[in-house]
């Protein structure tokens, strides 16, 4: 039989019975549209973590204090496993470590900020050092960022992030006006640029002081001439990617010799952006097979439901089968119609579902904050997959009518 005349006789015999084919494929329709819409989703997620992470800047290394978990009084609280991070340490990979071009420690606190009649509540404080624009990849738009000097000497200076600025000196210049942080008096000295969310942190809407202020006035430092001003992180910016296995090793080396340990029992952390990125997309990714798993069940049903009325279909039409026999179809000819008949409804099922399942991403990523990328390759499984479902569990139904015999066909009422 022609290929065409295959095609046309399976079309007609599936849009025969439109109602019971749409219900048909609707298993199909889902499992297609689910497949991409949870590729589409991982993705997307992914895709937010990688751009996070690098948006904070480039070639960056992370060096933390590691924290064991103590029972207290019934209360589990964190420890520093060792003698910790200091500020100390972050000056000291600063002039010892080679191939480092800025490195930052920052502090936080919340204050009250006020100028003139305006007041805004919990403000977020950023205590940090001269480097900070390099390494988190921030311009300057009017005045000058904190130096050395304002760290050294303890200055109250602020530099206001972009949206606080406007916030505080809606009409005027604040470089050089006089804020109140909390019960301190500080000049601001300068505005970044816009700069946006980075993750969940507003950079445009902080208060950026020197790191020394903040140890001063804004935490507690009680034992800070005892053991040093504690740091939960320090960022370390190299200049070349290529050397980041050698100055890891060199800030090792150093923090090994700084808190008189070994390299085996170090009591900080050193990690990359990378690092970073690969640990959250190998979550990501188990939570992505999870859902595909889900998504190939209803494959799978849709699958089932393809068999059944295939079945249906084959016993409804046996006396057909048996025509088509007496007038010289062969057993291959009949096989391959009902084969081609289940293919057309998972291939229409499939290319329903990908519409589907690109109208269903769009509206997630339009009406949700989650972001969504459609990728080939999730087509492309998703398409492949409801072709293979419809092969597989058409071709009982297709065989069971091609083995049929003529007369029995003839004679069935």
């Amino acid at each position: 039989m022609n290929p065409l005349e295959i095609l046309r006789v399976s079309w007609e015999a599936i849009t025969r019975n439109k109602i019971r084919s749409i219900l048909t494929m609707l298993g199909i329709i889902i499992g297609v549209a689910a497949v991409i819409m949870v590729v589409a989703f991982s993705a997307g997620t992914e895709a937010t973590i990688q751009e996070n992470i690098t948006g904070l800047g480039s070639n960056l290394i992370f060096v933390s204090a590691n924290f064991t978990q103590i029972r207290a009084g019934g209360f589990t609280e964190s420890a520093s496993s060792g003698t910790g991070l200091i500020y100390d340490d972050a000056t000291a990979i600063a002039d010892s470590v080679s191939g480092v071009d800025a490195v930052v420690v920052e502090q936080g606190a919340t204050e009250t900020v006020k100028f003139g009649n305006t007041v805004l509540d919990s403000i977020s404080l950023d205590g940090t050092s001269p480097g900070f624009p390099t390494v988190r990849d921030m311009k300057i738009s009017s005045g000058r960022y904190i130096s050395q000097t304002d760290v050294d000497q303890k200055q109250k200076v602020a530099v206001l992030g972009y949206t606080l600025a406007q916030q505080l000196f809606p009409d005027s210049d604040p470089i050089g006006q006089v804020i109140s942080v909390g019960t301190i008096k500080m000049t601001v000295i300068g505005v970044l640029a816009k700069k946006g969310t980075v993750g969940e942190v507003d950079y445009d809407s902080r208060l950026y002081t020197p790191i020394t202020v903040i140890f001063s006035h804004f935490t507690d430092s009680r034992f800070a001439r005892i053991n040093g001003d504690r740091v939960r992180l320090i960022y370390v910016k190299i200049n070349n990617a290529k050397n980041m296995d050698s100055i890891i090793l060199q800030i090792k080396l150093l923090m090994a010799k700084l808190h008189k340990t070994t390299l085996d029992n170090l009591d900080v952390t050193i990690t990359t952006q990378q690092d970073v990125i690969t640990a959250q997309e190998s979550t990501s990714a188990a939570f992505r097979s999870l859902l595909t798993w889900v998504a190939a069940v209803s494959l799978l049903v849709g699958g089932i439901g393809i068999m059944n009325i295939m079945l249906v279909s084959v016993t409804e039409r046996t006396r057909e089968i048996g025509i088509r026999q007496a007038v010289g179809a062969t057993p291959a000819d009949i096989l391959l119609q009902f084969l081609t008949e289940a293919l057309l409804l998972s291939a229409t099922g499939g290319v329903l579902g990908m519409l589907s399942g690109f109208a269903g991403s769009w509206l997630f990523s339009t009406f949700s904050s989650t972001r969504t990328v459609v990728l080939p390759s999730s087509i492309l499984l998703a398409i492949g997959s409801a072709a293979a479902v419809g092969v597989f569990f058409g071709f009982y139904p297709a065989s069971k009518a091609a083995q049929m015999d003529p007369i029995d066909a003839l004679r069935y009422e």
